[in-house]
């Protein structure tokens, strides 16, 4: 607790996070919460700030003049200007981990929806357009499971895919250790290319930099087999969406699925939203009660740490 007589931190939090991390954020912190009427008024006095997908961009950095610390609610920083805090030194935090298990088990679910045709069917049923013999889908037991990004979401979902269906995994992440790997049992591969050509499933579990912009683009959706799948739970922005329309309608991989999007949420007349083979969810891998405790209390927790002078178990800058 900060001692009575010293005035106490104030942090604004910009978006809903869990009530019982709020809570402990008070105990050692004045808070103004998301439907404050002073809630965009941040940059005046806010000694810190918490943020969801929140656009902290330079300048509204360069007028926080009192801002010490901007915690990231999540794993993504792509919202947050880095360079911008690192010239101002703000501190910026984030929680990994701390999404891990919602993230992978949607992307499982994505998974079973796109290989059992299950948003198709119930569409099919709701619109009472089921006639003749219902479209068939095929079994994920055994088949070969890539991963792009070997982090805490990528490990936690290739452990899932290994657990459930048996499946082989295969893994490409130049930056990870040979224990991340070899943690799950994962096949490392130096080339992303040579692994697209292998895998039935391709899950992506990585940032959205200027290097994984693109990333999965027409020519290597091309070097997939059609019976493959498909799987961004990462950011929109790392597979090429026109691409993907083409690779989905010409039949050239077998389906996808995607809980991100370039723009978000996408218009309801995005191209992929028309495709049966297509599934979406609206950006919401970590949105479970669980995991929204575990980086609420995370968040808080690493502000806390800043502006009481120790050290943050999770700082990018």
């Amino acid at each position: 607790m900060w001692p009575e007589m010293v005035e106490r931190p104030l942090v604004y939090v910009l978006e809903q996070i869990a009530p019982s991390a709020v809570a402990t954020l008070r105990q050692s912190c004045d808070v103004v919460e998301p439907g404050d009427p002073r809630r965009d008024r941040w940059p005046e006095d806010a000694d810190g700030i918490i943020v969801r997908t929140s656009k902290v961009t330079a300048d509204l950095l360069k007028a926080a003049v009192r801002l010490k610390v901007v915690g990231k609610h999540g794993v993504g920083v792509d919202n947050i200007d880095l360079d911008a805090a690192r010239a101002q030194g703000i501190a910026v935090i984030s929680t990994p981990g701390a999404n891990a298990n919602a993230v992978a088990e949607l992307a499982v679910g994505l998974a079973l929806s796109v290989a059992r045709r299950i948003s198709q069917l119930d569409r099919v049923l709701r619109e009472g357009g089921l006639n003749g013999t219902p479209p068939q889908g095929f079994e994920l037991s055994g088949r070969t499971v890539g991963v792009v990004g070997m982090g805490s979401v990528g490990r936690r979902t290739a452990m899932l895919f290994k657990n459930a269906f048996g499946a082989p995994l295969l893994a490409f992440d130049p930056f990870a250790p040979d224990s991340a790997f070899n943690e799950v049992g994962a096949e490392r591969h130096t080339s992303l290319d040579a692994m697209l050509a292998q895998v039935d499933v391709l899950t992506l579990h990585i940032p959205l930099s200027p290097d994984t912009a693109d990333l999965i683009d027409g020519r290597r959706l091309g070097l997939m087999r059609r019976e493959a799948i498909l799987l961004n739970l990462s950011r929109g922005g790392i597979v090429d969406e026109t691409a993907l329309h083409a690779a989905l309608e010409g039949g050239s991989i077998a389906g996808a699925a995607s809980d991100v999007f370039v723009e978000e949420p996408p218009a309801k007349d995005h191209p992929l939203l028309s495709l049966s083979n297509f599934v979406a969810t609206p950006h919401v891998g970590a949105a479970t009660a669980e995991s929204m405790e575990r980086m609420g209390m995370d968040a808080v927790a690493g502000v806390v740490a800043v502006l009481c002078g120790g050290t943050p178990r999770h700082r990018v800058v």
